[in-house]
């Protein structure tokens, strides 16, 4: 499994049609999801960043990250 920095999980802000988040250490591949479009949720939220103190106040169950492909780890 591959391992991002912070650094370089940024490269993946969906502006390259690319969108890469992380949750509890995990990097899931968000970039076919209509609402990550173009790397932005709902106006609030940019891809190619650790979502895991934002989740804690969305008003949806961070669950619904599982339908989404892991693929790597978040080092910091």
């Amino acid at each position: 499994m591959r391992k991002f920095t912070e650094r370089e999980l940024k490269k993946y802000d969906g502006r390259n049609g690319i969108a890469y988040v992380a949750y509890r250490g995990k990097v899931y591949d968000v970039s076919t999801s209509y609402h990550w479009r173009k790397g932005v949720h709902h106006s609030m939220h940019r891809a190619g960043y650790d979502l895991t103190e934002a989740l804690k106040q969305a008003p949806h169950d961070p669950d619904l990250l599982k339908k989404f492909p892991i693929i790597g780890e978040l080092i910091k």
